[in-house]
């Protein structure tokens, strides 16, 4: 019997999901559609890891790659080392025997455990799940409501300073190399130190026949000389000094960057105090909030708070993820993320905030050069022709290439701090060097692949987007850039086995596809992105976020491979400021609206395998309540007094209902719903005032990473008229 998995995951939506399940369940009951839930949060994983509870990513992981496959995916958390060592605490505070997070493991025990926590890092869900491309595009009734409802994006003032800061030079983008391989092969990757000592990095790394294999460097004294004079820039041109990485994807690379930007920030503290500091255990990778934490256990701990406030004071001007809090673009890795920090920088008239919370121009620091461009034609267009009108630009879908751990996300088990000098070398199973590269000690390496039949269902589904839509479609790809030169013959070798007949389709670099795109939207013209998995993540920020004010609204649809499909509720993250201001005011702004959009195209995937045709009814229903519901403006508001996610989900299940009641392709569902449609309408008032009257006091949810479920439920559903209302329908 087919089934929906729903997933529950982290922080807000997994909050959300205690408020909006239960009506799912409640309908598709009434419908014969069968739901199933699995834990892949944080937590769950951590807990899974050391035997302590079912590994449900694994178990989905296998059911990606059948065609039986019909999973709707909630946001996770892509745990950075200060979150994961933060929900190890807070696992074992709730009595759960897991072990502390070995920074520095030595025994062969410690690293078994640093081995299983490495398996948690980041966002370890993705590639386990996503057996297949990407379709992202923003929903037809999204899109007519924000341009009948712009939102603001912030003009560029005149003679703004604000700009992108890259390398450009000597990191992963200019060294990149590699490889077609053409054939099956075993490869190993392998330091040959300049003492003459062999290092094995990694072996064993199996690869297919077609598929493209990459390694690069960023080297590590340019990328110093390189933030030196960012720093000395940004404070010559009196801006904010900002970082923008993604430390959770690229969960071993970005976080070592991370670490170099603060101590190139804190140059002098390093220098003086750098040896206490990582005695102490106290690493710059984790951010200058891990740092400042830990000084109250160290003896002249209050000289070297006092050294890094002095070095604040006196150096360029950081930006501010919150000033109320003093909580800096340097305190936690995590915090600033490139995909969405960027937009909101764009959106904001290329400012962000300092340290008393006013709004500055910014020296936006992306050290790597493969994709900083894209930002940068974002800036210089806006600066030239002004803000982006959401009432009548154009949309940018995106076919994303991220099937079977692709490119740069795949590269988590191929990156290497290196730990001296010497070259690196990428050798066939025979000997043969496919790969090599001159390194220094502290350099960082990395390799990742791209499987051929990925590659060739990409190209497929851009096509099909293509030829769907009637809408140009641009591979976003740099013959100049190693990797994309190997793609860009793969591109030109598939899409002949394509009708293309009629249609647009043009293989641009990404800064040129930028600025292609831009002018596109600016008349009003749609444009399909096509992209690889960076830039996959980085457009459905990126362009959502100008068109609609958020990416959260997506329809984000992944056409499994073997013939199942994954449904993601859209882009946005996992809201942590969300969970804050709920347990604080008891108040959660997160917008389930994405989540409503991945369960159509869920409910069609069931009604196909399981032969259900009320399943289809549930579906079309429920797309045109939230037509309704967008039309009445019910997604939550920000402020107490306000509807909340709570309440957006009631008015969700009114016109739902209502929908269901009075459609007449299932004569039985619609008898079946119009009690409960009628009940509704009837307490619409009465429903409503219970949601609202729980705001404004503190919510006790038992946990943060793993909530306690009666706690959580209470806190999520306190309308008893709703509760009444769904348990007896």
């Amino acid at each position: 019997m087919s089934s929906i998995i729903y997933t529950h995951t982290d922080e807000a939506p997994l909050l959300a999901t205690y408020s909006f399940l239960p009506i799912v369940e409640a309908f598709a009951a009434k419908a014969g559609v069968e739901i199933e839930t699995r834990d892949i949060s944080v937590a769950a994983r951590i807990l899974a890891q050391f035997g302590l509870a079912d590994d449900a990513l694994s178990e989905l992981g296998a059911l990606a790659k059948t065609p039986e496959a019909n999973i709707v995916k909630l946001p996770n958390v892509s745990a950075s080392i200060p979150q994961l060592k933060a929900a190890i605490k807070e696992l074992q505070e709730q009595g759960f025997a897991v072990p502390d997070y070995p920074e520095a493991p030595a025994t062969p025990e410690e690293k078994e455990i640093r081995a299983k926590y490495d398996k948690v890092k980041g966002s370890a869900v993705n590639p386990v799940l996503r057996e297949g491309n990407s379709d992202r595009r923003a929903p037809a009734s999204v899109k007519n409501y924000a341009k009948a409802h712009p939102h603001t994006n912030k003009p560029f003032a005149e003679g703004s300073k604000t700009n992108v800061a890259t390398m450009g030079a000597h990191d992963f983008f200019s060294n990149e190399r590699s490889v077609t391989l053409a054939q099956d092969d075993t490869l190993s990757i392998v330091l040959e130190t300049a003492a003459g000592e062999t290092v094995v990095l990694k072996d064993g790394l199996e690869v297919l026949a077609g598929e493209i294999v990459d390694g690069t460097k960023l080297e590590v004294a340019h990328l110093h000389a390189f933030l030196r004079n960012a720093l000395a820039e940004a404070k010559a041109q009196d801006v904010l000094f900002s970082v923008h990485l993604k430390a959770t994807m690229m969960k071993v690379s970005d976080p070592i960057i991370f670490g170099h930007v603060v101590k190139a920030y804190f140059a002098d503290v390093f220098a003086q105090y750098g040896d206490q500091l990582a005695a102490a255990g106290l690493s710059a990778n984790d951010g200058l909030g891990a740092i400042l934490s830990g000084l109250d256990a160290l003896a002249d701990g209050a000289e070297i708070k006092a050294a890094f406030e002095a070095a604040l004071a006196a150096g360029p001007r950081l930006s501010y993820v919150n000033s109320d809090k003093g909580i800096t673009n340097l305190h936690v890795p995590s915090d600033v993320i490139v995909d969405a920090s960027m937009p909101a920088l764009v959106r904001n008239g290329g400012r962000l905030w300092g340290v008393d919370g006013g709004e500055d121009d910014t020296l936006a620091v992306i050290p790597d050069s493969s994709y900083a461009g894209v930002y940068q034609a974002v800036i210089d267009d806006v600066k030239k022709n002004g803000p982006l009108d959401p009432a009548t630009i154009g949309t940018v879908p995106n076919v994303g290439l991220m099937a079977q751990a692709a490119e740069e996300y795949g590269s988590h088990d191929k990156t290497f701090e290196i730990p001296a000098a010497g070259t690196v070398r990428v050798l066939s199973a025979n000997g043969d060097v496919l790969i090599e590269h001159d390194v220094e000690a502290g350099d960082i390496w990395r390799a990742c692949q791209a499987k051929d039949i990925p590659v060739r269902d990409w190209v497929k589904l851009a096509v099909t987007r293509a030829r769907a839509s009637q809408t140009p479609a641009i591979f976003w790809l740099d013959e100049t850039r190693a990797h994309d030169a190997e793609l860009i013959k793969k591109v030109n070798a598939y899409l002949p086995e394509h009708d293309i007949a009629g249609l647009e389709i043009k293989i641009l670099a990404p800064a040129l596809a930028t600025a292609y795109t831009l002018e596109r939207m600016r008349k009003g013209e749609d444009t399909i992105s096509v992209t690889g998995n960076v830039l996959r993540d980085y457009n459905t920020d990126l362009f959502p976020i100008l068109e609609l004010g958020t990416s959260a609204k997506m329809l984000s649809v992944v056409p499994l491979i073997a013939g199942g499909g994954l449904f993601e509720t859209g882009a946005g993250g996992s809201a942590p400021k969300h969970v804050q201001q709920l347990v604080e005011e008891n108040y959660l702004r997160w917008d389930s609206l994405g989540e409503f959009f991945a369960l159509v195209p869920s409910l069609e995937k069931y009604a196909e395998q399981a032969g259900a045709p009320a399943a289809q009814v549930l579906a079309d229903t429920l797309d045109r309540a939230t037509g309704t519901f967008l039309n009445e403006d019910r997604s939550p508001g920000r402020k107490l007094g306000t509807t909340d996610n709570r309440g957006s989900h009631f008015y969700l299940a009114l016109y739902w209902a209502e929908e269901l009641a009075n459609q007449s392709e299932d004569a039985a569902l619609a008898a079946a719903f119009k009690p409960l449609a009628e009940t509704l309408r009837a307490n619409e008032d009465k429903i409503a005032a219970e949601l609202i009257a729980v705001q404004g006091k503190p919510a006790d949810i038992g946990g943060y990473y793993r909530p306690d479920a009666a706690k959580a439920a209470a806190v999520m559903r306190p309308s008893a008229t709703l509760n009444e209302a769904l348990a007896s329908f």
